[in-house]
């Protein structure tokens, strides 16, 4: 197994990867006590059998850069091929400003391909690849060093089946002409928006069973102070204070540090310095919120919804079946939320759009509109148009 520890080791090995069609790319990292994620092992592979044809690539080495490898990512005729790759492409997106492209994510294509919702690294291995994986390591300190040969072998297996997996599920996807839908998966996770996360903007990852206004104010208020106050000492934001604390003082409203000292949820840490007298000053803009610019509840499409149960009903029989008839995981295609919202009227969503119209979605409103029924076939259920 050969670990990669200099600059010029990691230059020579992109290089030869940017001969290659495809490179598999995984990584192993630490975030239980920092904000961001510490970058702590890359694990890379190209097509081969040869040993140097897959290598570990130790970011803590003394002196070395990432450079040639965000070169590689970079390059458009190389793809870069993951397996689950939200929580990867957000670290090299943080420490570099780029998402690597073109991007294939087997985790999105096996769901595509019929493998399920979801499917894990491991079941694709174990179908695909005909391989056992040792998963001990999985959960060791990957920032210790040395590594043992234990963590090096599992760090590898992680991108040296990768290279089965992608390439079964490349051609499954060019012999169902199904590309196109990954693409369109694959939109969230090529938007750099889906890595950035604005102290402004906090507040909508809080849920809160209160729609008032102004105890919304006071929230939004101590979500930004939270996560402007974690990214800047990059330290988890439920170190700062959890989210149970945070709605407590939204309710409780303290205006000094006597009616901290009264919380219940609230850590010692966050009673005194720095961090109490953010809370208090969080707590006073939110109190202070002009009446115009007080937020409103997120929305979730659901409100006030005049759901038709018997049509939700046949949306889910059809749902199942162009499901079974296409083998492509009920939950990818449209949720149970989708098919209420299109009971009761909803047409913006993203299961009557793209791909999915073509599977499900055009038929979901057609039966609808009633000029398309649902029949029992044996043990098909079948469509009529009317």
């Amino acid at each position: 197994m050969i670990t990669i520890t200099t600059t010029e080791a990691l230059a020579e090995f992109c290089g030869r990867a940017a001969h290659h069609p495809y490179v598999t790319v995984d990584t192993e990292f630490l975030r239980e006590r920092t904000y961001y994620s510490k970058l702590c092992l890359v694990q890379l592979a190209v097509p081969g059998d040869a040993e140097d044809d897959a290598v570990l690539v130790d970011p803590l080495a003394e002196g070395i850069s990432l450079a040639p490898l965000y070169d590689l990512f970079r390059d458009e005729n190389v793809v870069k091929v993951f397996h689950a790759a939200r929580q990867d492409l957000e670290i090299f997106y943080v420490d570099a400003g780029l998402i690597p492209a073109p991007l294939f994510d087997t985790q999105v294509a096996a769901m595509v391909c019929g493998y399920g919702d979801q499917v894990g690294y491991e079941t694709l291995v174990r179908k695909i690849a005909k391989a056992p994986l040792d998963k001990s390591s999985r959960f060791t300190d990957w920032s210790r060093r040395p590594l043992t040969e234990a963590q090096k072998k599992y760090a590898l297996g992680d991108v040296t089946h990768l290279r089965d997996i992608y390439e079964v599920l490349s051609a499954e996807l060019d012999r169902t002409g199904r590309g196109a839908w990954v693409e369109e998966e694959l939109a969230v996770l090529n938007d750099p928006a889906t890595y950035r996360v604005t102290p402004e903007d906090a507040w909508l990852r809080v849920k809160t069973r209160t729609n008032s206004g102004r105890f919304l104010a006071i929230v939004k208020e101590l979500a930004r102070f939270r996560e402007g106050y974690a990214q800047s000492r990059n330290i988890p934001r439920n170190r700062v204070f959890k989210d149970d604390a945070l709605l407590e003082l939204a309710s409780t409203k303290p205006t000094d540090a006597k009616d901290l000292s009264r919380s219940r949820l609230l850590l010692r840490e966050a009673r005194r310095g720095e961090i109490a007298e953010g809370i208090l000053a969080a707590v006073r803009a939110g109190l202070d919120t002009p009446p115009e610019d007080v937020p409103k509840p997120p929305a979730n499409g659901r409100e006030k919804l005049q759901v038709n149960p018997a049509l939700a009903d046949l949306l889910r029989v059809l749902l199942k079946a162009r499901s079974e008839q296409t083998k492509v995981a009920q939950k990818l295609i449209a949720s149970a939320a989708d098919l209420d919202m299109i009971a009761a009227g909803r047409r913006d969503l993203s299961a009557l759009t793209g791909w999915r119209a073509e599977v499900f979605g055009d038929d979901a409103i057609r039966l609808c509109d009633g000029k398309l029924a649902l029949a029992a076939k044996g043990q098909t259920v079948t469509t009529i148009e009317i």
